[in-house]
C-alpha cells in the first residue's frame, strides 16, 4: 500500500470519527502529529533515581560494570567496602528515601522554569519505583522506601504546579532470566516482553497518565520483539492520554532517530544545526553519570554558563532540552543540582520569551559574530538574538537580520529599548548600554528582541 493511500485512509477515518485511527505499523504511527505543547515547552528535567543511587559510585550502570564487565574500579570498590557475599540486591533495603518530599522537589522544579519532568520508573536494573505486581519484591513498595514513589511525584506535580508528568521506562533488564532466555533464542520467543515489559507499560499509562513516555534500553532486540507498534497504536488510539502524550524514538534496535514522536538520536545529542524532525537533547549536569555520585568532583558538573549555552543552542536548532539530575538514595536533591536548576530559572525569568513558544528562525546562529544564537516568535514576528558573551566594546553586530530604520525596534530583555545603526553590506550594530554588574538584567547570557526586522 502506498504512502498516499495510507494518508487518504487516515484522513477518511479522521473525518468519519473525528479522530485518526493509528495502525500498528511505523508508517501509520509516525504519521501522528506531535502534540503542540511539547514543542512549546522547550525545557524539561530528567530524574535518574533507583537502587543505583545507594552505592552512588561511578555510574547508574553500577551493577553491569561490577558484575558483567567486572571493571576494576567497581570490583575494587566493592572489595574495599562490602563483605564478600554482598549482592547488588542487598542495596535495595538501603534505598530508603527517608528525606524524600515530592512537594519540595516540585518547588525546585517550578523554580527552574522547566515545563515537564521525566522520572525513571525503572532503569535497566529492573527495580520499579512503584509497586509493580510484575516486579515482586524488587520494587519500592515491597522493599526499601515501602512507598509508591511514582505516585508521590505525580500527585505533587498535579497538586502544586502546571508541570507535565513524564515517565522513563527501560524495555529490557540486564539480568532478568526471561530476557536472557529470549536473547539466547535470538528473540524468536517473547517471554519477557509479554510477561514483564508490556504489562508494566500499560500499567504506567493507565495508573499515572503521563504526558511523556520516555522509552529506553532495547537490549539490541528489534521493535517486533517488543511489539512496540502494537503498544503505540493503543497509546495513540485508546489510552487515557491519547491526545496529549508524546513519545521518543527508543522502541527497538534501529528505531532511534528513525521512528517515534520526537528523536533523541543519542545521549547528549547536539547537532548544531536545524533538523527536519522534532528532537530532544537529553543531557546531564554531572558529565560523568546520570545517577548521583557521592565522590563527584566539582569539575565534573557543568557550570550555569554551560547549561544556559546548551539550552540556547538546543532551542535555536529546534530541539527541547531535557536536563538530568540524580537524587540521593535518601531522597534529597543535592545542593549543587538545586543551585543549577534555580539559576536556569533565574535566567528564564528574564529571557523566557526567547525560549518558550518559539520556533527555529531561518538562521540558527550568526555566521560572522560568534556566540550569537537566534530564535523566533512567528505570532509576534519577533526575532531574538541571544548573546552568550557580553561584548567588551559596547556593541554587537548582528549580520543575519534585515533591519529598517524607522521601523525596527531593538529591546534588551530585562532592561529596555536600545539604539542600533545599519552596517554595510548588511545587518545592524546594536549599541549596548553601559551597565555595572548590579545593573545587568541577568548574569550569564543576554537577549535582544528585534521587532520590525526580517
Amino acid at each position: 500500500m502506498g504512502v498516499l493511500t495510507v494518508s487518504l485512509l487516515l484522513s477518511m477515518l479522521f473525518i468519519s470519527t473525528g479522530r485518526a485511527k493509528y495502525e500498528p505499523n511505523w508508517l501509520s504511527i509516525d504519521s501522528r502529529p506531535l502534540p503542540e505543547w511539547y514543542d512549546q515547552a522547550k525545557f524539561g528535567i530528567f530524574i535518574h533515581w533507583g537502587v543505583f543511587s545507594v552505592p552512588s559510585f561511578g555510574s547508574e550502570w553500577f551493577w553491569w560494570y561490577w558484575q558483567k564487565e567486572k571493571r576494576e574500579l567497581y570490583v575494587d570498590f566493592m572489595q574495599r567496602n562490602y563483605p564478600p557475599n554482598f549482592q547488588y540486591q542487598d542495596f535495595a533495603s538501603q534505598f530508603t528515601a527517608e528525606f524524600f518530599n515530592a512537594k519540595e522537589w516540585t518547588d525546585i522544579f517550578v523554580s527552574s522554569g522547566a515545563k515537564y519532568i521525566v522520572l525513571t520508573t525503572k532503569h535497566h536494573e529492573g527495580f520499579t519505583l512503584w509497586g509493580s505486581k510484575n516486579s515482586w519484591n524488587w520494587n519500592a513498595v515491597d522493599i526499601g522506601p515501602k512507598r509508591d514513589l511514582v505516585d508521590e511525584v505525580a500527585s505533587a506535580l498535579r497538586a502544586n504546579s502546571d508541570l507535565r508528568l513524564g515517565l522513563y521506562h527501560s524495555l529490557f533488564e540486564w539480568f532478568n532470566p526471561l530476557f536472557e532466555l529470549d536473547a539466547a533464542n535470538v528473540f524468536t520467543t517473547q517471554y519477557f516482553p509479554n510477561s514483564k515489559t508490556l504489562p508494566e507499560l500499560y500499567e504506567l499509562i493507565v495508573k499515572y497518565k503521563p504526558e511523556v513516555l520516555w522509552s529506553d534500553g532495547d537490549g539490541d532486540a528489534p521493535d517486533k520483539y517488543w511489539n512496540s507498534t502494537g503498544f503505540l497504536a493503543w497509546l495513540y488510539n485508546d489510552s487515557p492520554v491519547r491526545d496529549t502524550v508524546v513519545t521518543n524514538d527508543r522502541w527497538g534496535s534501529g528505531s532511534i532517530c528513525t521512528h517515534g514522536g520526537y528523536y533523541t538520536c543519542a545521549d547528549r545529542y547536539q547537532p548544531g544545526h536545524l533538523l527536519k524532525h522534532k528532537w530532544e537533547n537529553c543531557m546531564t549536569i554531572d558529565t560523568k553519570s546520570w545517577g548521583y555520585r557521592r565522590n563527584a568532583p566539582l569539575k565534573d558538573y557543568l557550570t550555569i554558563e554551560q547549561l544556559v549555552s546548551t539550552l540556547v543552542e538546543t532551542v535555536s536548532c529546534g530541539g527541547n532540552l531535557l536536563m538530568n539530575i540524580g537524587p540521593t538514595h535518601d531522597g534529597r536533591i543535592a545542593p549543587i543540582f538545586e543551585e543549577r536548576l534555580r539559576q536556569v530559572g533565574q535566567w528564564l525569568t528574564i529571557n523566557g520569551e526567547s525560549i518558550y513558544n518559539t520556533t527555529a528562525w531561518r538562521a540558527q546562529n550568526d555566521t560572522v559574530t560568534p556566540n550569537v544564537w537566534y530564535t523566533f516568535r512567528p505570532q509576534e514576528k519577533s526575532i531574538f538574538a541571544i548573546l552568550l558573551e557580553w561584548p567588551n566594546n559596547g556593541s554587537v553586530i548582528l549580520n543575519e537580520p534585515v533591519a529598517t530604520q524607522g521601523k525596527t525596534q531593538v529591546v534588551l530583555l530585562g532592561h529596555g529599548a536600545v539604539q542600533w545603526e545599519p552596517v554595510k553590506p548588511g545587518g545592524l550594530r546594536v549599541l549596548l548600554p553601559q551597565l555595572s554588574f548590579s545593573q545587568m538584567p541577568c548574569q550569564w547570557a543576554w537577549t535582544l528582541r528585534l521587532a520590525g526586522a526580517t
